[in-house]
């Protein structure tokens, strides 16, 4: 059950990190279906991510009974970290309670995947995350951004906008994501594993 009120930023149980580069420009790219979600999910919750803090867009509420940051770092892919690891420590929150959200170019548009914990991957936001906060032990949801095609540059595709009919699946993924964020933060990561893992 989802409950959207807003809160003072004090008491924080979980984070909740979109990721995805900040200026307008990269709105509806692939690299920013991290940033899609977590909108996604703040809408769904009755906040909006207006507050500038711990070098991020963020706010908190409340999922189920607990209380969760949901924050956008503006530092750039590379540097997701930066504003992740910050509020880690500020709120004193463990790896294991910091679920992070991002593309993944070797999952079709339309699909996710989710995962307790792991490598990189070879994504650099997740690369700067574990160096930064020296822990992989943070569960993540990959939300399928569509494979590269051969005779595309990697940074050229995921700084590539979705299509119309990408972009509904792409909203759809976001919703069903939502829902893996409730269930994860209840303590029922398996459950949403089998629901959702493509």
């Amino acid at each position: 059950m989802f409950f959207g009120k807003k809160e003072n930023l004090s008491g924080v149980e979980y984070i909740v990190a979109g990721l995805g580069n900040p200026d307008r420009k990269y709105e509806n790219t692939r690299h920013n279906a991290g940033f899609i979600t977590v909108d996604t999910l703040a809408d769904k919750m009755g906040i909006r991510l207006d507050r500038i803090k711990y070098k991020s867009l963020c706010n908190t509420c409340v999922i189920g009974d607990r209380k969760v940051l949901l924050m956008k770092p503006s530092t750039y892919m590379n540097n997701s970290g930066q504003a992740v690891v910050e509020a880690m420590n500020f709120f004193k929150v463990p790896p294991e309670k910091v679920i992070v959200i991002f593309d993944d170019i070797s999952l079709d548009v339309g699909k996710m995947r989710i995962r307790r914990k792991g490598s990189d991957g070879g994504h650099n936001g997740i690369k700067n995350i574990i160096y930064l906060s020296g822990s992989d032990q943070f569960p993540r949801i990959k939300v399928g951004v569509g494979h590269k095609p051969e005779k595309w540059d990697l940074a050229d595709w995921v700084l590539s906008n979705f299509t119309e009919s990408e972009r509904k699946l792409l909203d759809e993924t976001a919703q069903n994501a939502c829902d893996a964020v409730e269930k994860i933060i209840s303590g029922n990561i398996d459950k949403a594993m089998n629901l959702y893992n493509s």
